[in-house]
């Protein structure tokens, strides 16, 4: 038996046993938040947005219809240069709207690395509630979104509060592959942070604290990296209040938004997701990273043994089988929760590409450059 085949087979048992792991950390998460009366937290909901013109306005009336209490929350919306409607649809909402809402026109004249971490920082400044809610101009909320993260915020004491995302319906198999690897992401984000080592959150549903953000100096330190406003703020405050980070599984608390339709535009953003592993300083962060592209080149390397007759067809089964049959488990359950149990069928097709897209993503992520939203950011 080659050396090779066994180092390969005890990579994937490791791997195995590694998804299993965030399988388990999943369903010890509690499904029902304990409410404690009625939540009177004042909340600051902030969007930064840039040429939403085709989603902005769903947002809004989807935030209008909020259940929670509306003297309770207020909204900031971050216009970063949008050169579309978008600012028309703003101005002329807020006319025949009851909502509290502000619209912070960001000056163009003054350049940004990360425009996404500017906008938000700006929006914060003039900020009342207590606790900060994000989310993206290109995203869908129930009715109960906030009234969700208010009870979760009062019944756990939590300073940082991850959400669930997902997407809002599929109608493509390229939609349905997105949904899987993205519902991957939330669900082992999700698991970290119910381990004790949160690595992954998403901020299109985030929330925390205004004084915990305050307290660890908000993005000081990251400003020079276009991404990772939610997950180098997730360390910060990780760090500082160890415990006090928590994962929302509550059905209400779902945001969703649209998958990306064009490859230009999915290849630039998971760019830009894999451009801030490099930046990671948590540990556990890195060496995950670091562990999960391991895992998947290495998947790449057997098939490429196989085909040379240094490994057969039965010892590539169970390597890959090794990794395969605990992922079913983890992310088909992840997607049961997320309602989509119709691309559970899918999911085998994602495990034959995603050895592909890691590797790919892995290493064109090196290269500091992509573009986001009609600008070049690093």
């Amino acid at each position: 038996m080659p050396s090779y085949f066994v180092a390969m087979v005890l990579l994937m048992a490791t791997y195995a046993l590694f998804t299993l792991t965030l399988w388990y950390f999943w369903s010890k998460i509690p499904a029902v938040v304990p409410k404690i009366g009625s939540p009177t937290v004042k909340i600051t909901v902030i969007i930064p947005v840039r040429n939403e013109a085709n989603h902005i306005g769903a947002l809004l009336m989807d935030l209008a219809q909020q259940t929670y209490d509306h003297n309770l929350f207020e909204v900031i919306i971050a216009n970063d240069g949008s050169t579309d409607n978008t600012s028309y649809i703003l101005e002329t909402f807020k006319e025949k709207s009851h909502l509290s809402l502000k619209i912070i026109e960001l000056d163009q004249s003054l350049k940004s690395a990360s425009p996404k971490k500017r906008a938000i920082e700006t929006a914060l400044k003039r900020a009342s509630g207590a606790l900060i809610v994000t989310t993206d101009g290109d995203c869908r909320v129930g009715p109960g979104w906030l009234a969700s993260l208010a009870e979760a915020y009062v019944s756990t004491g939590a300073k940082l509060i991850s959400g669930p995302v997902t997407f809002i319906k599929e109608t493509t198999l390229t939609d349905h592959l997105q949904t899987i690897e993205f519902s991957s992401l939330i669900g082992s984000g999700a698991a970290s942070i119910a381990a004790g080592n949160p690595s992954m959150c998403n901020g299109a549903n985030l929330a925390y604290e205004k004084i915990a953000f305050e307290e660890v100096g908000g993005f000081e330190g990251n400003e020079h990296i276009a991404s990772g406003d939610d997950e180098f703020l997730l360390h910060k405050i990780a760090e500082r209040h160890p415990g006090k980070i928590f994962f929302l599984k509550d059905p209400r608390s779902i945001v969703r938004t649209t998958p990306h339709h064009k490859l230009e535009v999915f290849f630039q953003q998971r760019k830009r997701w894999a451009s801030k592993w490099k930046h990671y300083k948590n540990p556990v962060s890195v060496t995950l990273a670091v562990y999960i592209f391991s895992c998947n080149a290495a998947l790449l390397i057997a098939v490429s043994l196989s085909l040379f007759g240094l490994l057969s067809w039965p010892q590539i089964a169970t390597i890959f089988l090794l990794k395969w049959i605990p992922e079913w488990l983890f992310i088909g359950t992840i997607l049961s929760f997320l309602r989509k149990e119709k691309s559970i069928i899918y999911i085998l097709f994602v495990q034959v590409l995603y050895p592909f897209y890691v590797t790919l993503f892995g290493i064109v992520a090196q290269k500091p450059m992509y573009r986001w939203k009609g600008r070049e950011l690093s």
